[in-house]
């Protein structure tokens, strides 16, 4: 039996994370369609960061050549690892070329983040039922940790903002992935209030990896960090590990006293299924989203420099109307030192689209960055904070991210300015992305796969009764080389 704090009552946050997890059942079908998408897009993202030798460095097992019999499959790779060490590769391949699902608000996240442990676990649990003659997990259970992952994560976002006092998003991904892995593993209730009360008392990220002068690869793996240490709380739990029933609210010395200012969280709706439905899906560029309209802004300049025999040579001056939140990560002036740096610059990513016309992972490596212009052209831009943005990048109703890009030539002559306020990745695009989130998947799985197998996954991926009909293990091993 695990030692146990007397008297003492867990905090509501920890209560309602966890009741929710238990009880709440999902009615949206809506969010169970939308997780589908979520899914494939996640694992295509993560057959593409297989291309990068710096991703592929730091998967598989921790002792080379460890095999765990029923253990959990890495997805496009043929590793079998425990579901800890598990949960990391595919959470960090997932993760690698910031191309998953967004999440914005007071916080920014990235909820497919969730998936490297959720799957993980699933897998493992699945392989092991089969073992021992019992029925596996299904690919709807799958889902449903997904979205209320997604949930968890997406609503303490909402209102509290851990990167304004220096934390990184992906406390979130650890608290969200314990709670919901916790789950999947069988935990009690009071199991599941120490397991997510031991991911808030966790030491927590710095985010000082996503910025100057210290911008590095750390970034594209701390989300696989974040799920693997949930599953690891999550089985310590279950072990009858104790809690930490006041770990939010304790004087002194609780998350909130040491780590927020004193400020008890905030919160602007109840757990549903409000998070999964207006997901933010990456389509077009592999960049930080509070660029991707800017990227679609200066996509149509660059198609109204051509059409007037003009290039961005020609280009004296850009001004970005953009929202607070984008100045605040990735409004940078000066040298970027790396791949990580690049791809969190919005000056970056618009000088590639008006120079190239395109947008994708390699063009933030060092053979693209050389081209002199690029730099010459991030001189030239301005970014300004436009308060009208600001606000309806806030409302929960627009959830908009928009940038609004004008142009200056040097004969004086200007471009009318170019506004988008949703990018194609928006709920409110749905209808046109969704084809193109489609082509991204198919595009991912041919990096990787011969076509009988890539046709294999698509026939149960894109259908979704199929889908979430499917035994999970049955599922990963479509993906397994």
């Amino acid at each position: 039996m695990s030692a146990q704090i007397s008297d003492a009552s867990p905090d509501q946050v920890l209560v309602d994370i966890v009741d929710y997890v238990l009880k709440y059942d999902i009615q949206s079908p809506q969010a169970y369609e939308t997780a589908c998408h979520s899914l494939i897009d996640a694992l295509g993202c993560a057959l593409e960061a297989l291309e990068y030798t710096a991703c592929r460095k730091l998967l598989g097992p921790i002792v080379p050549g460890t095999v765990v019999p029923e253990g959990a499959r890495v997805p496009g790779t043929g590793y079998l690892l425990d579901p800890v060490q598990a949960a990391f590769n595919i959470g960090s391949m997932i993760r690698w070329l910031d191309f998953n699902d967004t999440w914005l608000a007071a916080e920014w996240g990235h909820p497919s983040d969730n998936l490297g442990g959720i799957l993980a676990v699933a897998d493992w649990l699945s392989r092991g039922a089969v073992a021992a003659g019992r029925e596996p997990l299904l690919m709807k259970d799958v889902l449903s940790a997904m979205i209320k992952a997604y949930e968890i994560q997406g609503c303490i976002a909402l209102e509290n903002s851990f990167n304004q006092v220096g934390l990184d998003h992906v406390v979130l991904v650890k608290v969200a992935s314990t709670a919901v892995v916790a789950g999947l593993l069988g935990l009690t209730r009071d199991e599941m209030i120490n397991a997510v009360s031991l991911a808030w008392v966790d030491g927590h990220p710095l985010r000082t990896y996503r910025h100057a002068p210290n911008t590095g690869t750390r970034k594209s793996w701390a989300a696989g960090d974040a799920t693997s240490r949930a599953v690891r709380l999550a089985l310590m739990a279950q072990a009858g590990e104790m809690g930490y029933p006041s770990v939010l609210t304790a004087p002194v010395w609780g998350f909130y006293d040491v780590s927020f200012k004193g400020r008890p969280f905030q919160f602007q709706r109840p757990y549903g299924s409000y998070v999964m439905e207006n997901v933010l899906f990456k389509i077009s560029y592999p960049a930080e989203f509070h660029s991707q309209t800017a990227v679609e802004a200066a996509m149509t300049i660059r198609g109204q420099l051509k059409s007037m025999g003009r290039t961005a040579e020609d280009i004296r001056k850009i001004t970005i109307r953009t929202h607070a939140a984008c100045l605040r990560i990735i409004d940078k002036k000066g040298a970027l030192n790396n791949p990580a740096d690049r791809d969190h610059c919005i000056q970056y990513v618009v000088a590639v689209m008006l120079l190239y016309g395109r947008l994708s992972a390699p063009d933030y490596e060092d053979d693209v960055a050389a081209d002199p212009r690029i730099d010459a052209l991030r001189e030239k831009i301005v970014c300004l904070e436009d308060p009208g943005f600001s606000q309806d990048y806030l409302d929960p109703e627009k959830r908009s991210i928009a940038n609004a890009l004008s142009v200056e030539l040097n004969d004086g002559s200007h471009i009318d300015e170019r506004l988008v306020e949703y990018p194609i990745g928006h709920r409110r695009r749905r209808s046109e992305g969704l084809p193109l989130l489609e082509a991204k998947f198919r595009r991912n799985l041919a990096r990787r796969f011969p076509a009988s197998q890539q046709a294999a996954i698509l026939d149960v991926s894109l259908d979704h009764a199929r889908l979430q009909s499917t035994p999970v293990h049955e599922y990963v091993d479509l993906y397994v080389i």
